[in-house]
């Protein structure tokens, strides 16, 4: 089962290399560009291992910014892996020692393929160890390849930064296909949209998650009690 379970966490697995090695070669060449060699890409994608906020921190390291700021910039773009974390704790309950590495290597991608659970024939604990390291695997090659391609070759790296976005923008769009419940979609579009409008793209991310997170527990409150009286 053992090999069983390898085998098909590396094929599920392989979409995200695919994304991971680009992005990570995008998170790689713009830290070359700001004068990090490759071993930092390496020593960031191995400690941090965080893809969005990865790309934020080239700018933070380029501009001399202070552990404060670095702290709370990175509160705002994770926070969303609170609600991640909140959904794994059946998932995760039981997983012995690697469990503190399945909490850490929680990424998007990685959550979308973990929450799915386990094929049949796998071992639970390991497909889920599995999927995890190969994917910051990936994303470790592709930051390390990029910073190395950037200091071999000279470009104009304008519109690199932007690849993280257009991920994003790719994961919502299959997950709004995919799904027949879109309501919680819907709700992350208003929701930012109204609270872009009212407190500008400076100060819009705190009060539009807070208000994604009243809105969806509202939901789940009033489908939950529609759902009990049904039964």
């Amino acid at each position: 089962m053992n090999n069983n379970t390898f085998k098909t966490a590396f094929f599920d697995s392989l979409p995200v290399m695919a994304g991971y090695i680009v992005l990570g070669a995008a998170f790689g060449i713009l830290l070359y560009d700001k004068g990090y060699s490759f071993i930092w890409a390496f020593i960031m994608s191995l400690t941090i291992y965080a893809g969005s906020m990865q790309f934020v921190a080239v700018n933070l390291l380029a501009g001399g910014a202070s552990l404060i700021s670095c702290a709370v910039m990175t509160l705002l773009v994770n926070a969303r892996h609170i609600l991640y974390g909140l959904s794994m704790i059946e998932k995760y309950r039981g997983m012995g020692k690697v469990k503190p590495y399945l909490i850490f290597s929680l990424t998007d991608e990685t959550y979308a393929l973990v929450c799915r659970g386990n094929p049949q024939n796998t071992d639970k604990k390991k497909y889920y160890f599995y999927i995890s390291i190969l994917n910051q695997s990936y994303w470790i090659l592709g930051s390390v390849l990029g910073a190395l391609l950037g200091s071999a070759i000279s470009f104009n790296t304008a519109g690199i930064d932007f690849a993280m976005t257009a991920l994003f923008v790719v994961i919502f769009i299959e997950q709004l296909y995919s799904k027949s419940n879109i309501f919680p979609a819907i709700t992350g579009i208003a929701c930012s949209v109204i609270c872009l409008l009212i407190f500008k793209s400076q100060n819009f991310l705190i009060p539009s998650m807070l208000s994604i997170i009243a809105v969806l527990c509202i939901y789940g409150i009033i489908t939950g009690e529609a759902a009990s009286k049904n039964e």
